[in-house]
């Protein structure tokens, strides 16, 4: 099933991933993609997304949202608080790998379910950076 499927579902995914970006960065300011560019599938997983948001915590982020389950830090070392090696390895410092989120997407994801995903988070940006010190 997963190769008989796997060609249309990373296009889907794909697609999916790039809404969300694409939704992230034009609803909220200062948004980061973090890795390679997302139009070249060889680079990047269809799945994955990783994003920082300026003037916000990443962890304050992720725990503000209930309704939605991200991650921050790294996959492969989700127990350590210290900031993702691998996105200190892409050449970010330690403020910008906190104040990143990964999302993960995959068959059962819906554009209804990226289009929230969108909403809350940009909801939950603003709420944040307009109680820290950090924004502008």
């Amino acid at each position: 099933l997963c190769l008989a499927e796997m060609d249309d579902e990373s296009t889907r995914l794909a697609t999916l991933r790039n809404r969300l970006f694409s939704g992230l960065s034009t609803g909220i300011d200062d948004v980061v993609l973090n890795g390679p560019v997302l139009d070249d599938p060889s680079l990047r997983l269809p799945g994955n997304l990783n994003c920082s948001f300026s003037f916000v915590d990443g962890e304050a982020l992720m725990m503000s949202m209930r309704d939605l389950a991200v991650s921050s830090g790294s996959a492969c070392t989700s127990a350590n608080p210290e900031p993702s090696h691998v996105l200190r390895a892409l050449g970010l410092n330690d403020d910008q790998t906190r104040a990143s989120l990964r999302f993960g997407l995959g068959r059962f994801t819906t554009s209804d379910e990226v289009d929230f995903a969108v909403e809350t988070v940009a909801e939950a940006v603003r709420r944040l950076r307009r109680m820290s010190s950090l924004a502008r």
